[in-house]
């Protein structure tokens, strides 16, 4: 009776596997070399397909990634977030990546929802994941591997794996080439870079390691002049003036966050630093500039000319 039970608790995937196992002495070793991996088509065999034919996308970069493997006509809704390119924009929006509202989201009656990782807050996604809808999330890193990861899973989770690997080779060629170039700069020669995401009740919010805004200060061949600490803070006057930032990196935008480059270069700490006396502040668009998709050797590129000109 025990055996009976166990027995009907073998999954399908775990079978195959017992097969393949017990098989290996028999296979040519040519045919182990040259053929498909029976492992993962056993996995991929058992991996539920999701129907994305209504897709809800939580994130700029996973929705540009959508766009760029040519699946947009899936799209029903974006966050808000999500204005690259221009098409996108006239998608209804959900909400902001890190605010969401289920019960907006669930309105558009989705299929599926496609999050890069970091959006919430927990409490939605807690009732996004239970209301019987496929709730995907995407892996979010800093890095160049990390855009490719999220082109292949994108891809992976949209059924189109040749077109991801396709835009894998085309994005990997573009980053190697943006990053090869600036990274040729010495060590000895490379500038330190305050990134201001804003300023409000007298303190600077900057960032400090782990944080998007670091990865492409460093691929662009530069140094964050912060960090002392994860994530984004605000700084002391005395952390501003230690960091003798060169250049201060903040993002174009509009509304109450937004300030010139006078008053900002006006602010005590601020004043006393290198940036200030050369007026060196670069701004530019805030999706480009950390999305980390697929248009991120252009933001290398850009950044890297903006802090040492060319």
């Amino acid at each position: 009776m025990t055996m009976s039970k166990n027995f009907k608790r073998i999954k399908p995937w775990e079978i195959a596997l017992t097969t393949l196992v017990m098989a290996l002495p028999l296979i040519p070793v040519d045919a182990i070399r040259g053929g498909h991996n029976l492992v993962e088509h056993a996995h991929a065999a058992e991996a539920p397909k999701i129907d994305s034919s209504r897709l809800v996308s939580i994130g700029g970069d996973v929705t540009e990634i959508i766009y760029a493997l040519g699946e947009e006509n899936r799209l029903i809704a974006r966050d808000s977030t999500s204005i690259y390119p221009e098409a996108a924009a006239k998608l209804p929006d959900v909400g902001y990546m890190r605010a969401l509202s289920p019960e907006g989201i669930l309105a558009v009656n989705p299929t599926a929802i496609i999050a890069v990782d970091g959006s919430g807050p927990p409490e939605a996604l807690a009732v996004l994941r239970n209301a019987r809808v496929p709730f995907e999330t995407v892996p979010q890193t800093y890095d160049r591997d990390g855009i490719l990861k999220k082109i292949d899973v994108v891809g992976s989770l949209l059924g189109v794996p040749d077109k991801a690997k396709a835009l894998e080779i085309k994005v990997a060629a573009d980053l190697d080439a943006a990053i090869g170039s600036s990274q040729k700069r010495p060590e000895a020669e490379r500038k330190r870079v305050l990134f201001v995401l804003s300023y409000q009740n007298g303190k600077i919010l900057a960032a400090g390691s782990d944080t998007a805004a670091e990865g492409i200060i460093k691929l662009a061949g530069a140094i964050n002049a912060v960090d002392s600490f994860s994530g984004y803070k605000p700084l002391t006057d005395e952390a501003i003036i230690e960091a003798k930032p060169d250049v201060i990196l903040i993002m174009d935008r509009e509304g109450p966050l937004s300030m010139t480059n006078d008053d900002l270069l006006k602010q005590p700490a601020i004043s006393l630093t290198p940036a200030a006396s050369h007026k060196a502040v670069i701004r530019m668009d805030g999706l480009h500039l950390l999305g980390f998709g697929p248009r991120t050797a252009s933001a290398v590129r850009a950044l890297n000319a903006a802090i040492y000109g060319g």
